[in-house]
């Protein structure tokens, strides 16, 4: 008996654009409505199996596919050709407030998107204290979901989706909207989840949160799947096809003593580097330029990741490390033996400001390190453990 639990049979997907904005305008204009309409394929050819107990990651950018065929799954829509199978009970949460009606409250909805996702009223009401407690919403249960903000919504939604005993859950971007301790407590609750054997198909742009959560991961470009594997190898694909390293630097501008004119990561001998080991030492060239000498001056630099984290930052002044007097162009090197980051892309800032006072030039994520490992971790740190067991 096969395992798996969702089959996406070569399925295509294609929509038709119409000019008309009214229902009137197409059938006074029939003729040439169909002559001007447009279609493009949002999805094509897809086959897929996903097995029972797996969560996989659907990255790609936007426009590439990813939520229509989570809809198509979901059953949301219908594919033009091809088919799904799927089996066992599915909640799916694919956008901000999908199956709540705005004119009922917290409470009315609860019901009616539980009835949606197959529960009986009986059943609602046994997990309804739970639902009301995880979403944390309380006080508003009984208001108007047209009241509520998108953080509420996604809450109250959530909190409904994974108290109806899913074996399928499908999760399209929505845990972005909601606050930081939200989005952790529905991280624990999908990986309770997966402790429990259940399916979930997840959409999301973030790319190391796909690595963190996925054992599979398939990534879409222009409605066609062009790699499937693991949730390291299909990220590594999609970094290598979409580079996104460096920014345009502004040019110099006339009210700034100095400008950063270059930022770049290179090897100790000074050749570009973009993807590096957690033990390969790397350099952190900043190119400056004054319009006049200048003395007083401090150059910082700072490592962020996927999520806006600071991962590391630093500057001359806090390393106590004096600037020569500059006129003209000028390079700063930062160096560092190694990176003891997990595998993921950081983000390189640079900035320049007098020692006190507002800043000079700031370039924000103007240059990108990828770090790959060798080892499956979770967290920022690169701690490179060793394993003792004592009788």
């Amino acid at each position: 008996m096969t395992s798996d639990i969702i089959r996406v049979h070569d399925v295509s997907k294609q929509f038709r654009l119409r000019n008309d904005k009214s229902l009137k305008e197409r059938l006074v204009n029939r003729r040439s409505s169909r002559e001007h309409e447009n279609s493009f394929w949002a999805l094509r050819n897809i086959d897929l199996d996903i097995q029972s107990g797996s969560t996989i990651g659907f990255v790609g950018h936007n426009g590439s596919g990813k939520s229509t065929l989570l809809k198509v799954i979901g059953g949301i829509l219908t594919p033009t050709s091809g088919y799904v199978e799927r089996r066992g009970r599915l909640a799916a949460l694919l956008e901000l407030g999908a199956g709540f009606h705005g004119d009922l409250t917290g409470r009315e909805n609860v019901f009616l998107n539980a009835s949606l996702l197959g529960l009986t009223r009986k059943q609602t009401e046994q997990y309804f204290d739970a639902i009301v407690d995880f979403s944390g919403i309380e006080e508003f249960i009984d208001t108007q979901v047209k009241f509520y903000s998108s953080g509420m919504y996604v809450r109250l939604a959530f909190a409904v989706a994974v108290h109806v005993d899913p074996e399928i859950l499908l999760v399209d971007e929505v845990l972005a909207v909601g606050d930081e301790p939200f989005q952790r407590k529905c991280l624990e609750r999908i990986r309770r989840f997966q402790s429990e054997g259940r399916t979930i198909v997840l959409v999301t742009h973030a790319l190391d949160q796909v690595r963190e959560l996925c054992d599979r991961a398939v990534m879409l470009d222009h409605g066609h799947m062009v790699a499937q594997g693991s949730a390291v190898e299909v990220i590594r694909a999609f970094r290598d096809a979409n580079d996104d390293a460096a920014a345009e630097l502004a040019p110099n501008a006339t009210d700034r003593p100095v400008s950063i004119t270059s930022l770049s990561v290179t090897a100790p001998d000074g050749s570009p580097l973009v993807t590096v080991g957690p033990d390969q030492p790397v350099t952190f060239r900043i190119g400056l330029e004054a319009r006049e000498r200048v003395e007083d001056y401090v150059v910082g630099i700072a490592l962020t990741d996927h999520m806006e984290r600071l991962v590391y930052g630093t500057n001359t002044h806090m390393l106590d490390v004096a600037t020569p007097s500059v006129d003209g162009p000028l390079e700063v090197a930062f160096a560092v033996d190694r990176l003891p980051v997990v595998e993921g892309q950081y983000y390189v800032t640079a900035a320049v400001h007098p020692r006190r006072g507002p800043e000079w030039h700031r370039v924000d994520r103007a240059a990108v390190v990828r770090v790959r490992t060798t080892v499956s971790e979770d967290g920022v740190v690169h701690l490179a453990p060793r394993f003792e067991v004592v009788a």
